[in-house]
């Protein structure tokens, strides 16, 4: 979608809301419903998805839209692997009409919503369809409701009751709630919205090539003049990803096309979330979405403070953020020697240390080793880096206070985790002792070297099926234990049946087709929440399935060059890919390898499932 312009935006907070209607002076009327908590709003990243143009009776819709945007968000990387930052709510906003203005045309009846979302750049006779504006005022105030967030710490997504295709990725994002590929939309307009990413899309009007890029080297990130030699050379844009495979399809390199120009400047991957809606982000635009998500929390969630001198006498501890992919690294030193033993834990007891008479200091940096960043700059920042210090006076003697034995934060236990999740649970903090987080798997227990707050669910290869994680606290000064705390594993992995149209022939397995054929998946799971399919053609990457554009039930239809869906092309066999008209590619006849998978809401991936075809032409 195009980022939204303040001169686009439609801001009809003056229109009159006929009785019954929530509007922004009446929020109340609004109800805020949790979707996914995983901890205080105040010290988390929230997500808060607002809804405009449903009726009281359409709010099954809204829920059932929301839980699609949701599974499918966290099914891209790296939403997946920082899940666990993340809150979600729901506002449900009754709105007295049903549907938003001007949907589908810009002659259609204007309605008074809530949020006055508005297609066509604002109902403009001289817009952009798909540009879905709304009144952000009004946005704001609705989010409000939800405790705890504030424009610091929050993403706003505002969905629109209607089936027509559409977004905006501005200060807020917007997509409509309705379309058969709606819950792709929402993680190409938050690209926007809280990456700063840009379009990669080499036209401006649908249909109408976008021209020959004239301007100097672009500012954004993912978009260059430079060959990938002066890449290298300079050190400049993506020269670090260059060659590697992206997470897109395809080879991390220089393609042309992108910022609505078809010619003159130059994008990292042939397709990705920012250019053709069904892909991954690339590996640019996850770096730099790692950043922006982890940038709006701190990774140290609390600490033994630090504006006054602590004991030598006592335990220093420090809480974590907690990856679902990977624990972060905390490091230790004392005096600027790091202390030996203390790699990785959340708490070091300083009496154990026997410190020398006199001042300290004491220092611990957590990081987060993601594999995703890779620019030094980012990992140094403080979104993936953070250090304390606290000065230690021996003089001081602490004074004992109770601390009962207990969790204070937690994986939720709610709902169930993958078979591949790392899990976490952090405890209270007695001054004189470090409790111990014991787990066990299956009634069995289990080591945690070095870090007892965490427990990589990888390590152990659960067989498929379900499997119970618990763990207690115990501490080892009083030999006080606390009541345990148990998560639900979903290591069964979910599974997709595909149904492709009748084959003219078959040769051993491998199906033959004139000119055309289509392609279903119903991707399947025991376990609860939305379970999503994808496929790839010739291993050029992940596509999620979506039905097809104009039919969620309907599916997907292969042809040698594509099939035209408002000005766009879908379903094209063959390397290169095919997006618009004038993109000039062979036609995809001949033999091809089609890969369909599922993932369920626990996070697991299916096995990939191949199937060989060969496209005949007859005419």
């Amino acid at each position: 979608m195009l980022r939204r312009m303040i001169a686009t935006m439609a801001v009809a907070a003056s229109l009159v809301a006929p009785a019954g209607t929530a509007h922004a002076d009446d929020v109340g009327g609004a109800k805020v419903v949790p979707v996914q908590v995983t901890g205080d709003p105040a010290k988390r990243f929230n997500v808060v998805i607002l809804g405009d143009g449903y009726t009281e009776a359409d709010m099954p819709k809204f829920r059932e839209n929301v839980d699609r945007e949701v599974s499918t968000l966290f099914g891209f990387e790296p939403w997946k692997s920082y899940r666990s930052y993340v809150n979600v709510y729901r506002v449900e906003i009754a709105s007295g009409e049903s549907g938003v203005s001007c949907d589908p045309s810009v002659n259609s009846a204007k309605r008074t919503t809530p949020l006055s979302m508005e297609f066509w750049s604002g109902c403009r006779t001289d817009g952009i369809q798909r540009l879905l504006v709304m009144d952000d005022d009004a946005a704001g105030k609705y989010a409000d409701l939800v405790t705890g967030t504030s424009a610091a710490n929050r993403q706003i997504v505002a969905l629109a009751n209607s089936t027509t295709y559409g977004g905006a990725g501005g200060t807020y994002a917007t997509a409509s709630g309705g379309n058969a590929m709606s819950s792709l939309i929402m993680p190409h307009e938050i690209g926007h919205s809280l990456g700063g990413l840009q379009d990669e899309y080499n036209y401006y009007q649908r249909g109408v090539p976008g021209g020959a890029y004239t301007g100097g080297e672009p500012d954004s990130i993912h978009h260059t003049l430079l060959t990938e030699r002066q890449m290298r050379e300079q050190h400049a844009k993506w020269w670090r990803w260059l060659g590697d495979r992206s997470t897109a399809g395809g080879v991390v390199g220089r393609y042309e096309g992108g910022v609505y120009d078809t010619t003159g400047v130059w994008r990292p991957s042939e397709h990705s979330m920012m250019k053709t809606l069904g892909y991954a982000y690339d590996q640019v635009e996850r770096e730099r979405m790692t950043q922006a998500i982890s940038a709006k929390l701190d990774l140290v969630q609390d600490q033994t403070p630090t504006g006054t001198p602590v004991g030598a006498d006592r335990v220093v501890w420090l809480e974590t953020l907690h990856p679902v992919s990977h624990p972060l690294h905390i490091t230790w030193t004392l005096d600027g020697r790091t202390v030996p033993g203390s790699t990785d834990r959340h708490n070091l007891d300083l009496a154990r240390r026997h410190l020398s008479p006199g001042t300290h200091t004491l220092t611990a940096k957590v990081d987060d080793p993601t594999g995703f960043v890779r620019d030094p700059a980012i990992r140094s920042s403080a979104a993936l880096s953070q250090t304390r210090t606290w000065t230690v006076d021996t003089r001081i003697t602490t004074t004992p206070a109770a601390a009962a034995v207990g969790f204070t934060d937690a994986t939720p236990a709610g709902t169930d985790v993958g078979a591949n999740d790392v899990i976490y649970a952090e405890t209270t903090h007695p001054a004189a002792s470090v409790p111990a987080v014991r787990w066990t798997v299956d009634g069995r227990r289990v080591t945690t070297p070095g870090n007892d707050r965490d427990l990589d669910l990888g390590r152990f290869h659960l067989t498929s099926g379900t499997h119970t994680v618990t763990a207690r606290v115990a501490d080892p000064a009083t030999g006080a234990r606390s009541a345990p705390l148990s998560w639900k594993v979903d290591a069964r992995r979910p599974a997709v049946a595909a149904e492709f149209s009748t084959p003219a022939a078959t040769h051993g397995g491998t199906k033959v087709f004139d000119d055309r054929f289509t392609m279903k998946l119903n991707p399947s799971d025991d376990g609860p929440g939305s379970t999503l399919a994808e496929f790839q053609v010739d291993g050029d990457g992940w596509y999620r399935y979506f039905g097809w554009p104009t039919d969620s039930t309907a599916p997907f239809v292969f042809t040698p060059l594509g099939t035209n869906i408002d000005d766009l092309y879908y379903g094209k066999l063959g390397k290169p890919a095919r997006a618009v008209a004038w993109e000039n590619v062979p036609p995809g006849y001949g033999r091809h390898t089609i890969e369909y998978r599922a993932i369920d809401a626990a996070g697991n991936v299916g096995p990939a499932t191949k199937v060989t075809v060969i496209l005949r032409k007859t005419g």
